[in-house]
C-alpha cells in the first residue's frame, strides 16, 4: 500500500514509466530466458549460431545506448521511448514467426536497438520530472522492475507449456500495449532547441573525467547484479542439487525489494551524501559473495529436506545481502548521473553511463566466468565467489576516493518544470 501511495504523489508521466516498467520486464523475461532453448532444441541450430543472434541482440543494445541518449536530448523523451516500445513490439513479433537465421538477425537488431533507445529516454524523462524526488522515483522504479523481472519467467514458463510462439507473441502483445499507452497519455516536454552537434555532445560528456571515473567504478554494480542470473542460482542448486533452488533466488529478492526498497531509500536520503550510501551499497554487495562460498563445493549434494534448507541458507543469505546492496546504490547512482552536467545532455549522460559501464561490466562477467571454469576444474570452486567479492570491493572503495577528490556531485541539480 505504501508504495501505490508514494507511486500517486508523483506525477502521471511518472506513474506511466513506472508501470511502463514492469511491462517491459514483464515482457522482456518471458522471452528472452528461454530464446536459446527454442533456437536449439526447436530449430536446431548450433551453439555457435545461438551465441551469434544472443551477442547480436546484446551488442545491439549496449553499443547504441548513445544514440538513444542524444535522441532523448535532441528529439524529446517521449517520442524515442514510444518508438523504443513499437520497435520491441516487432522484433519479438519477428522471434514468433521466423525461423531462419536472417529474420533472427533483423529480431535480435531490431529488440536490441529498441533496448538502446527506450532505456536511457525513460531515465531521463523521470530524472527530469521527477526534480529533487529523483531518488525515490528510481527506488520505485527498482521495484516495478524487480516485480517484472520476476513475474516474466513465471509468466514465461506456464506459456511455454503451449509454445514458444505464444510466448514471443504474448511478449510482442505487451509491448505494443505499452506503446499505444505511451502515445496516449504520455506527456510531451518542449525540447529546447541544441546549440551544437551531436558529436560535440558526446565529446563533451566523454570529456568529463569525473563522469567516466564514476561509470568505471560502477563496473562492480553492474557485473555483481548480474550474478543474480549466473552465479547465484548456480550456486543454489550445487549447493542443494535441487534444481528449484535457483527460484527461491529471485524470490528473496522480489520480497525483499518490495518490502524495503522505498523506506531505505527514503530513510537515507536524508542522512549523509550519496558517494557515501553508493560506496555502502556496493560494500555490502561485495560482502553477499562471502556467505555461499562456505557451501561452493556442493559435495555429494543435500542429504533430506533438512539439509536442503540448511544448504540452501549461506545462499540465500548473500542474495539477500545482494539485493540489499542494490537497493541501497542503485537510486542514489541514478540520481547522480544528471548532476555531472547540463541538464540538456540528460539522457546523453545516462546513454553513455550504460555504454562505458556495460563495456566494463561485459569484461567483468568474462572474468567471473573464467573463474567459475577454473574453479571447477581445479577443486577451487570459491574461487568465483571471492572474484565477485574482489569487484564490489574495487568499486565501493572507487567510489570513495572520487567523493574524497571531490569529484562526484554532492546534490543533484534541480530539474526544470516540465512542459506539457
Amino acid at each position: 500500500m505504501k508504495t501505490w501511495h508514494e507511486m500517486r504523489r508523483f506525477p502521471l508521466a511518472v506513474r506511466l514509466l513506472l508501470v511502463n516498467q514492469l511491462g517491459v520486464n514483464t515482457g522482456f523475461y518471458l522471452l528472452i530466458p528461454y530464446l536459446a532453448t527454442h533456437l536449439t532444441e526447436n530449430l536446431g541450430m548450433s551453439a555457435a549460431v545461438v551465441g551469434v543472434v544472443l551477442g547480436i541482440r546484446n551488442l545491439s543494445q549496449q553499443g547504441l545506448f548513445i544514440i538513444g541518449g542524444s535522441a532523448a536530448d535532441r528529439l524529446g523523451a517521449r517520442g524515442v521511448i514510444i518508438a523504443g516500445c513499437a520497435l520491441r513490439t516487432f522484433g519479438f513479433a519477428l522471434f514468433a514467426l521466423g525461423d531462419n537465421l536472417a529474420v533472427l538477425l533483423a529480431a535480435s537488431v531490431l529488440s536490441g536497438l529498441a533496448g538502446a533507445l527506450f532505456n536511457p529516454a525513460v531515465r531521463a524523462y523521470i530524472a527530469q520530472e521527477a526534480a529533487d524526488r529523483k531518488a525515490e522515483a528510481f527506488a520505485l522504479f527498482n521495484v516495478f522492475a524487480t516485480s517484472g523481472a520476476l513475474i516474466g519467467p513465471l509468466l514465461g514458463s506456464a506459456l511455454l507449456l503451449v509454445d514458444f510462439r505464444t510466448s514471443a507473441l504474448t511478449a510482442a502483445g505487451i509491448f505494443a500495449l505499452l506503446t499505444v499507452a505511451q502515445a496516449l497519455v504520455l506527456p510531451a516536454r518542449q525540447v529546447e532547441p541544441s546549440k551544437g552537434t551531436v558529436l560535440a555532445d558526446w565529446r563533451e560528456v566523454l570529456g568529463n573525467r569525473a563522469f567516466l571515473a564514476f561509470a568505471l567504478a560502477m563496473v562492480g554494480m553492474f557485473t555483481l547484479e548480474n550474478q543474480l542470473y549466473l552465479l547465484l542460482p548456480d550456486g543454489a542448486r550445487h549447493a542443494t542439487g535441487w534444481e528449484g533452488a535457483a527460484g527461491l533466488v529471485f524470490l528473496v529478492g522480489t520480497l525483499t525489494n518490495l518490502a524495503l526498497q522505498l523506506r531505505i531509500t527514503r530513510a537515507l536520503k536524508e542522512r549523509g551524501n550519496r558517494a557515501r550510501w553508493i560506496s555502502t551499497g556496493l560494500g555490502l554487495m561485495a560482502l553477499a559473495f562471502l556467505p555461499p562460498a562456505l557451501v561452493a563445493d556442493g559435495s555429494g549434494g543435500a542429504d533430506g529436506v533438512v539439509d536442503t534448507a540448511l544448504r540452501s541458507l549461506p545462499v540465500l543469505a548473500g542474495a539477500l545481502l545482494l539485493y540489499l546492496g542494490v537497493m541501497i546504490a542503485q537510486p542514489f547512482v541514478m540520481e547522480l548521473i544528471p548532476g555531472f552536467g547540463r541538464p540538456e545532455l540528460t539522457g546523453t549522460y545516462y546513454g553513455i553511463f550504460y555504454v562505458v559501464s556495460g563495456i566494463a561490466a561485459a569484461v567483468g562477467n568474462t572474468v567471473v566466468g573464467w573463474a567459475m571454469d577454473t574453479g571447477g576444474r581445479g577443486d577451487a570452486a570459491w574461487l568465483p565467489w571471492v572474484c565477485c567479492a574482489l569487484f564490489g570491493l574495487a568499486s565501493a572503495l572507487g567510489v570513495a576516493w572520487l567523493h574524497r577528490l571531490g569529484s562526484l556531485p554532492e546534490a543533484p541539480k534541480p530539474a526544470a518544470a516540465a512542459t506539457v
